[in-house]
């Protein structure tokens, strides 16, 4: 095949790939990007390359054409990989960072333009940046319509329904809210897990093998259907791509992760997913 063929090709491949995203309508409202380059605390895994090219084209074969990029534990509040790409995607996307206290309004203000809607507080990595004060920010965040999006165990759910009390901000739940097999009859996670749906937090389907679950990912061990009617319109999907805690030989194909919810939720639930996202994470 000559250069120009060559040429071609690839601009045909892109220009499908354009094509697919443009038309996908779905919300995966979890991933990452990384670059093998970029600087990185020593945590629990080193990352690769993985950009979002690559998670774009691999989403828009499933029917998501829009993404939550989440900044990753190990890049601390550098969020300069993850603003990066989002700039690039002509405000298909939207970003959850990772800040110190001092970070300044205005900053903030800039990245809602670029499409960033909350802030990230991870109490589980080993780099995680555990609870951070927010209380200056709060009155500026619900100007934004932003939220606080929480990594936690179910074990760790009573110090977010405390700080929930006190700041009133939007909650989003990563992972299930860290609702692990082994919480599945631990009545304290489930009545912080209860308290946190009353008072309007958001709970994302991801992440099935943080929880004890090992694939095919049965999700009725999590009580899932439980917790959708729990959260009722307030729940959205993730992937959780490009899956850090594996090895990249043994990382789940993105269907895998996808699938077991098709087979778990009913149909209704399924079609609530878009409409919710947007309600999220598109304005």
């Amino acid at each position: 095949m000559g250069a120009f063929d060559q040429r071609t090709q690839h601009h045909g491949r892109v220009a499908r790939a354009v094509t697919d995203q443009q038309a996908a309508s779905g919300w995966d409202c979890h991933v990452h990007v990384f670059a093998s380059d970029a600087k990185a605390a020593l945590g629990h895994y080193a990352p690769q390359d993985h950009p979002l090219e690559r998670i774009e084209a691999m989403a828009a074969q499933h029917g998501f054409g829009h993404l939550v990029l989440v900044q990753p534990s190990v890049y601390g509040s550098d969020n300069s990989l993850m603003l990066s790409a989002l700039q690039t995607c002509s405000g298909r996307h939207r970003g959850v960072v990772v800040v110190d206290e001092d970070v300044p309004y205005a900053q903030l203000m800039q990245w809602h333009a670029w499409g960033v809607r909350g802030i990230r507080c991870n109490l589980v990595s080993p780099v995680g940046n555990r609870q951070t004060n927010w209380s200056r920010w709060a009155p500026l965040l619900r100007e934004l319509g932003w939220h606080v999006q929480w990594y936690a165990h179910g074990d760790q759910l009573q110090k977010i329904v405390q700080w929930q009390q006190a700041h009133a901000l939007p909650c989003v739940l990563d992972h299930v809210a860290g609702m692990h097999t082994r919480f599945s009859d631990d009545a304290d996670a489930w009545t912080s897990l209860r308290n946190l749906a009353d008072a309007g937090a958001w709970i994302k389907l991801s992440g099935w093998y943080r929880l004890g679950l090992a694939s095919p990912y049965d999700l009725e061990r999590l009580r899932l259907a439980e917790i959708v009617t729990m959260f009722a319109n307030r729940y959205v999907w993730g992937s959780d791509w490009p899956h850090t805690i594996f090895a990249a030989i043994q990382a789940p194909s993105y269907a895998q992760i996808w699938e077991p919810l098709q087979s778990h939720l009913k149909s209704a639930a399924l079609d609530r997913l878009t409409n919710q996202a947007q309600q999220l994470y598109g304005t």
